[in-house]
């Protein structure tokens, strides 16, 4: 596959020209952001960039074509090879889940549909965070701090993360409510591959990155290990009263599996997203499936949907981030705007940078979104 997937008239890749996206970049490190890339393809061209600092002490900036763990960016690739799975009429979007995994004794209401777009009821195993600020922990995740960091190179298995959450009340009649949960994307990924008969790694290598040449994007299992070069990733926790911050760029993903463990660059989320939005990965009327946004949420079924200001565009997204890294994929419908970002950061339990995280969203999405 070449750099775009539409050609190109200009070439700013080292990060030249643009001083609105220079500027925004620099806005997003004075916000406390540790480090940012940034890659923009649109009518003006192919632009990167980055700003801020690879790692804590250290003066360079990250590697525009670095690796970094995309976190929830990782429920789209999913979302994709269920429909996939649709399209090929392997399986139905609103078939019982429970039909091809009987042994979870699944609520027969939950349909695969209802797992991609969050609306099964099923308790998130990485943790439920009540109308009232209080969290209904799960497994230790990065909301649990010290018990993460002590727990972060342990082995989880689907199955395990799957039976934790049923053990739990669900949150709501199945189809009556929305609740974000990062196990119904273990449930999709299991549903995978019940019905293919192969890893869920396998099948996403098999129909999205050989095809589309994504070759540095990794479905890393349990593997600690981030392919280099990559900027480093904190995380920041009380210890017998004191404050301490690790390295925890290496970890064991399989806490999150399918609902963020994956490793991509922003060139590849670019291809990728590109290629799903122009309908190069699905045929359309699942392709209209997966952008039809849920009414309370914004979500379709791996994918969000948002109007961007006054004068400015629809597109198409999803964000993730956890443990000190974070991604940011936009694309407009027809695939050939798009926006792809990694940021490096210190997490913790607090989420201290939740609203510098947001604002980083608005920020470059207005710049290359925006009304014009």
């Amino acid at each position: 596959m070449t750099e775009s997937l539409h050609t190109t008239t200009t070439d700013s890749a080292a990060g030249n020209g643009r001083p609105e996206l220079r500027k925004a970049l620099q806005d997003i490190v004075d916000s406390g952001v540790m480090g940012v890339q940034l890659r923009v393809h649109d009518e003006r061209g192919r632009w990167v960039g980055s700003a801020g600092v690879s790692e804590l002490g250290g003066t360079a900036e990250p590697p525009t074509d670095g690796h970094f763990r995309i976190g929830s960016n990782t429920k789209t690739f999913t979302a994709t090879l269920v429909l996939q799975l649709v399209a090929e009429g392997r399986i139905g979007l609103d078939t019982p889940v429970a039909d091809c995994l009987p042994e979870f004794a699944l609520d027969r209401r939950i349909t695969v549909r209802m797992l991609l777009q969050h609306t099964s009821g099923v308790f998130n195993h990485t943790g439920e965070y009540e109308a009232d600020g209080t969290i209904v922990p799960g497994i230790p995740s990065t909301i649990a701090g010290k018990e993460w960091v002590d727990k972060r190179f342990h082995t989880y298995r689907d199955e395990e993360l799957v039976r934790l959450s049923l053990s739990r009340p669900a949150r709501f009649e199945p189809g009556s409510g929305w609740s974000y949960s990062n196990t119904n994307y273990v449930l999709a990924r299991l549903l995978v591959e019940k019905v293919t008969g192969r890893s869920c790694a396998e099948e996403t290598r098999r129909r999205i990155l050989e095809p589309l040449g994504l070759s540095g994007t990794v479905v890393p299992g349990t593997s600690p290990e981030v392919p280099a070069p990559h900027a480093r990733a904190y995380y920041r926790y009380e210890d017998a009263g004191r404050e301490e911050t690790v390295d925890v760029t290496c970890h064991n993903p399989s806490w999150i599996s399918a609902g963020g463990d994956m490793i991509s660059t922003t060139e590849d989320l670019h291809t990728f997203i590109s290629a799903l939005a122009s309908g190069r990965l699905l045929p359309a009327p699942l392709l209209a499936e997966m952008r039809t946004p849920h009414a309370a949420s914004g979500f379709g079924l791996g994918l969000r949907v948002q109007e961007v200001g006054d004068g400015g565009e629809t597109v198409l997204f999803h964000n993730g981030g956890h443990s000190g890294h974070a991604a940011l994929m936009y694309s407009t419908p027809d695939g050939r705007r798009t926006l792809t970002a990694a940021l490096n950061y210190v997490d913790d339990a607090a989420l201290s940078l939740a609203e510098a995280f947001q604002k980083t969203q608005e920020r470059l999405v207005e710049a290359v979104f925006g009304g014009r």
